[in-house]
Parts: structure tokens; C-alpha cells; sequence
């Protein structure tokens, strides 16, 4: 008898990629068109994950919602000029191992592979195109069709396009805002160390891994047999 169908979600930004330096230029870019002082590197990358909408809000609080958006448009704007000058291989580095875990998890039959990230759909497919990744991901989880993190509808949608039930899911990932997701749609949560939240600050992680590799065994564990 075959087994039973799991299902490991990720997200993208600080977790499969490190997009961090054009992140911060674009945001810094769209402060400056508004004329409004740049809220730094650290505050940029902590919103990394939200749909950009609700990370502008954050990011300048003080400014009134029709100029947030255009700094949306701005930020987004100068993220496709930065990604295609560089190629998103480049500016969107894989972090060092994910690659080769993505297919050793892929190779595993009851293993199904998805995405949740607030990156839209056009950037995602650029991520994904420019690393050949596109073929493990049975399903994907953009901003253009859900609330931002931490909504759990990204991972609802995971669950039932595939489905799979919440016990035999895991989001894995590195920010807060993964961490409260999953918790409320009931998935149990892996941080990962390397990304744009301290490790510190995934406390209802249920194991948090310094190195990609990890996360297979990290797997068997859980579920208690191959993931």
C-alpha cells in the first residue's frame, strides 16, 4: 500500500532565496521618490513577507494611503529594474544547499512540494524560471490572491488544492509572520536560521535548522518514517 501524501510548503524570500540587497535598494528608492526618510535596513527586511501594501503601511505609518500606494508601484518598479539588470539568478541567489534539498524531497513519491510567499506571481515565476525550480512546486501561493501573512489562506489553499490535511503538512520558513501562519492554519512550523527574523524570535518553531540539509531528517522525525 502506498503512502499517505504530505506536503511541505515554503516560503521564498529569506528562505529559498536571499533577495535582501535588492529588497532594501527598491524600498529605499520608493522613499525617495515620496521624499520621506528611508527606514533602514533592518526595518526593511523585517517586513519581508508581507504583501507589499501592508509592509508600506508599516514601513510609513505617517503617510496617507493613496501616497503608500504609489510607493508600492515605485518599490515594485525599481525591484524589476534592479532583477532584470542583474538576472533574478543573481539578485535572487538560491541560499546554499536548498537546491539539492528541494530534490531530494521531490524524489520522495508522497512527498508534494508548495510555496506561500508575498511575492506576486510574476516575480515568483521569475524566481522560479531563472533557478529551474518550477517543476517540484505542485502548488503556489501568491499576494494577488490572498490576504498577507499571517492569513492562513495561502496554506488553506495548499491544503486543499493538494489535498492534504493540516497533521500531514509543515510550513517551513523564516519569519515570524510563517510561524503565526501556520499556526493558524494548523500546520506545525521549521525555521530556518539563515533568513531575515532571529532565530530567537521563532519561539513556536517546532525545530529551527542552520543548514538546508537538516531539513530531510528533520522530516522523518516529525512524521515519524520517510517524509
Amino acid at each position: 500500500m502506498s503512502a499517505a501524501l504530505r506536503l511541505v510548503v515554503f516560503d521564498v524570500d529569506g528562505t529559498l532565496v536571499d533577495s535582501q540587497a535588492d529588497i532594501v535598494a527598491a524600498m529605499d528608492h520608493a522613499f525617495a521618490r515620496a521624499g520621506h526618510p528611508p527606514p533602514g535596513r533592518d526595518a526593511v527586511l523585517g517586513i519581508v513577507g508581507l504583501s507589499l501594501d501592508v509592509a508600506m503601511a508599516r514601513l510609513a505609518p505617517g503617510l496617507a494611503p493613496e501616497a503608500q500606494g504609489a510607493m508600492v508601484g515605485w518599490y515594485k518598479d525599481a525591484y524589476l529594474g534592479l532583477r532584470a539588470t542583474a538576472g533574478a539568478a543573481v539578485s535572487s541567489p538560491l541560499y546554499p544547499h536548498a537546491g539539492e534539498v528541494l530534490a531530494t524531497l521531490h524524489a520522495r513519491p508522497e512527498t508534494l512540494l508548495g510555496v506561500a510567499t508575498g511575492k506576486s506571481r510574476r516575480g515568483l515565476d521569475k524566481v522560479l524560471q531563472a533557478h529551474r525550480l518550477g517543476h517540484y512546486f505542485v502548488t503556489r501561493q501568491v499576494s494577488d490572491h490572498h490576504p498577507s501573512k499571517p492569513h492562513p489562506a495561502m496554506l488553506e489553499a495548499a491544503l486543499s488544492e493538494t489535498g492534504v490535511g493540516a497533521g500531514a503538512a509543515v510550513m517551513v520558513g523564516d519569519t515570524t509572520f510563517d510561524m503565526e501562519m501556520a499556526a493558524a492554519a494548523g500546520l506545525p512550523f521549521v525555521g530556518v536560521a539563515w533568513g531575515y527574523h532571529e532565530p530567537a524570535r521563532l519561539t513556536g518553531a517546532a525545530a529551527i535548522i542552520e543548514d538546508f540539509r537538516e531539513l530531510p531528517d528533520i522530516l522523518d522525525r516529525m512524521w515519524g518514517g520517510a517524509a
